[in-house]
């Protein structure tokens, strides 16, 4: 008897507490079971289990950009749910064998909440990665469905060797244990770039059993321009890579009018996506982006290229501080390989490093390795030995460089994945949309990144730690990692 297969997803993804779900299935067995649980420093089982009548149905061929159309199973209840990511568990037996599929809902704030923290989850970078159905953002993809379930690994993935994509022990060759591990457990070959188990929930879990409540949202939610409106302080984690114009303005009028935020992340808001189809479509042209239908037009600044590519004139860096294209890997693949795996401190006496002990010189984070995969950088240069950023890249004015780690893009002979012919390598390809010019001396001008964890404040206060891996010194509970956290939880929350 083959194991049996069961698949799902939730539609809308995101709901305040009290608005219906839809519920698509599709499994091989007759019937399974559902469970419904928030999930944070502990499994809140809000639904279930209860048994639910399946059917199997077929996942068309264009179901990675227009999504799989199965029919309704069950129209989840959610009222009286907490805000935060719920997780919904279908199980499926047949004889002795049981599959666990998974699908999500995020249960955004109600319009009476008081907290004053809200934590944005990264799910357009879950989007654009997910290869459920065989295609995604960087794979021949231009068109992301959300109508469709998470490939394995998405949205839960098992302990083991090799589970985070950085190399947390040289000279270990973590990407071979990465991959190992992922192939051994049936996951997507993208499932160590973005979900639920990378970041996400490794914070959840830290938050929650250090009292910090929050409401949660997803990212689309930002294309609510009052989403922000009574919150002191926005949380990005992990990987937060896919951002459309409107979560952009969003963000920067919040921060215009006094609010803050944490990016504590990497690679963050460097590609610009649209929303199209009622939300149920992400667009995402990337290195295809003359073929986008804004390109060149009327509306050209929709185009979806990178944030900082020379035409679109709208550099990341001008809300985030920093930019993955003055950045790049650290201890993945050939890239930074056995570097500290953490920041060197240049300004210890800022306020985010009160109660740590660290002073000018010491190395942080570097026994979790909070550097690590990608990161972002600007462009800076020495006074007195000191980095000060140029700002020729966006930086804003008064950008304080607290910490700093080397870093650099994937090039021709150095990428985990090598660009096929003729297609550009990474370096190449983002060295000519940032500078506008193509050829090895361009090339060079971005081939030595770095990390950089700094602030800034004009009206609010913005930190960014420039990695996707700060989360991982809470989750090993890094003491210095967890005060620096804390002091801006608190100070700016």
């Amino acid at each position: 008897m083959p194991r049996p297969t069961v698949d799902g997803y939730c539609w809308p993804q995101s709901v305040v507490a009290g608005e219906p779900v839809a519920l698509h299935v599709a499994a091989s067995v007759p019937s399974v079971d559902v469970e419904v649980a928030r999930i944070g420093a502990r499994r809140e089982v809000v639904d279930g289990p209860r048994p639910l009548t399946t059917e199997d149905h077929p996942v068309p061929a264009d179901a990675s950009a227009h999504g799989c159309n199965w029919p309704v199973a069950l129209e989840l209840d959610t009222t009286g749910w907490r805000s935060g990511y719920h997780e919904v568990q279908l199980t499926a037996r047949a004889d002795d064998r049981t599959t666990v599929g998974r699908a999500f809902v995020v249960v955004r704030p109600s319009p009476t909440s008081d907290r004053r923290v809200l934590w944005v989850l990264g799910t357009s970078t879950w989007h654009a990665y997910n290869d459920f159905a065989g295609t995604n953002l960087y794979n021949g993809g231009t068109q992301a469905s959300l109508l469709r379930p998470m490939a394995p690994g998405y949205l839960y993935k098992p302990p083991g060797h090799g589970r985070r994509v950085a190399t947390t022990h040289p000279p270990d060759p973590q990407m071979a244990a990465h991959v190992g591990y992922l192939r051994l457990n049936h996951l997507s070959e993208w499932a160590g770039s973005a979900g639920w188990p990378n970041w996400e929930h490794p914070f959840a879990v830290w938050a929650e059993r250090n009292g910090y409540e929050m409401d949660v949202a997803s990212s689309a939610d930002l294309e609510d321009p009052e989403l922000l409106s009574r919150y002191r302080l926005l949380l990005s984690i992990g990987h937060d890579e896919y951002w459309s114009g409107p979560m952009r303005n969003s963000v920067e009028a919040f921060i215009a009018a006094g609010g803050n935020v944490a990016f504590l992340s990497g690679n963050t808001s460097f590609w610009q996506v649209r929303f199209e189809d009622d939300g149920t479509t992400m667009v995402g042209y990337k290195a295809r982006f003359r073929d986008d239908p804004c390109y060149r037009t009327d509306r050209h600044a929709e185009t979806t290229t990178m944030w900082c590519d020379h035409e679109l004139g709208r550099p990341e860096a001008e809300m985030t501080g920093v930019s993955f294209s003055r950045g790049g890997y650290h201890r993945i693949g050939k890239r930074v390989t056995n570097g500290l795996g953490g920041y060197t401190v240049h300004r210890p006496d800022h306020w985010l490093f009160e109660g740590t002990g660290l002073t000018y010189g010491d190395v942080l984070g570097a026994s979790s390795t909070v550097v690590g995969y990608e990161c972002d950088g600007c462009d800076f240069t020495y006074r007195d030995g000191l980095p000060y950023p140029t700002g020729v890249d966006g930086s804003p004015e008064g950008f304080e460089i607290l910490g700093t780690a080397p870093a650099a893009p994937f090039t021709r002979t150095t990428s985990a994945r090598p660009p096929r012919g003729r297609d550009m390598a990474e370096s190449e390809f983002t060295s000519w949309r940032l500078l506008g010019e193509r050829g090895p001396e361009a090339e060079a001008r971005i081939l030595h990144g770095h990390a950089v964890l700094g602030t800034y404040t004009q009206g609010g206060t913005v930190v960014t730690s420039g990695s996707t891996e700060w989360v991982h010194g809470l989750a090993e509970r890094d003491p210095q990692i967890e005060q620096i956290t804390a002091n801006i939880l608190e100070r700016l929350g």
